[in-house]
């Protein structure tokens, strides 16, 4: 009786019927995997909150490494940062951002093939009483490109691009870890 049911219907209406039952499929599934993540704790990396209210950050707010630690910051929606460190709940200290450029390989004219650039931001994270949560930690990241000396000025751009990239990933980490911390404290 089933068989008749399709034969009777026009040519275009079975694989109507098909992809319909296959997109629900695909939601059912989508939604099995959605309470399966969802049941095992993962959440999608985001602005994590902090547990102290105030923060004192040694870094000023007129460079481009202290205005970007302050944006991270803000968007915790849990946390302020205030200049009197005394006041302070927490103190963050960047102890050092260091980058460095190595040769990875040569042409056969001897001229520099590759490149790799180097960045590390050393950091530690002090309670109110002076006491070391996070002690100094350093946080590295690499990345490679090829150099061409006939694109001199384009390959200096994109160096100063792989750097900024570099100190968003290092940035992002640090904010990982100063959240970690304060759970862990």
């Amino acid at each position: 009786m089933h068989s008749r049911t399709h034969a009777a219907l026009p040519a275009g209406d079975t694989s109507t019927i098909a992809s319909t039952a296959r997109r629900r499929l695909m939601l059912g599934g989508a939604g099995l995997a959605g309470l399966l993540l969802s049941g095992c704790g993962f959440r999608l990396r985001g602005p994590q909150r902090l547990d102290f209210a105030t923060l004192h950050v040694n870094v000023g707010e007129l460079t481009e490494l202290g205005a970007s630690i302050r944006r991270l910051i803000a968007t915790t929606g849990s946390t302020t940062v205030i200049e009197d460190a005394a006041q302070a709940d927490a103190r963050l200290q960047i102890l050092g951002i260091d980058r460095g450029r190595e040769i990875l390989s040569l042409t056969g004219a001897g001229k520099v093939r590759e490149y790799q650039l180097r960045q590390t931001l050393r950091f530690q994270l002090l309670d109110k009483s002076g006491k070391a949560v996070i002690p100094p930690t350093a946080l590295s990241a690499s990345r490679e490109y090829t150099f061409d000396d006939s694109q001199v000025l384009g390959k200096a751009q994109e160096e100063t691009l792989l750097y900024e990239d570099m100190q968003k990933d290092l940035l992002q980490q640090m904010m990982r870890r100063l959240a970690a911390a304060e759970r862990a404290g």
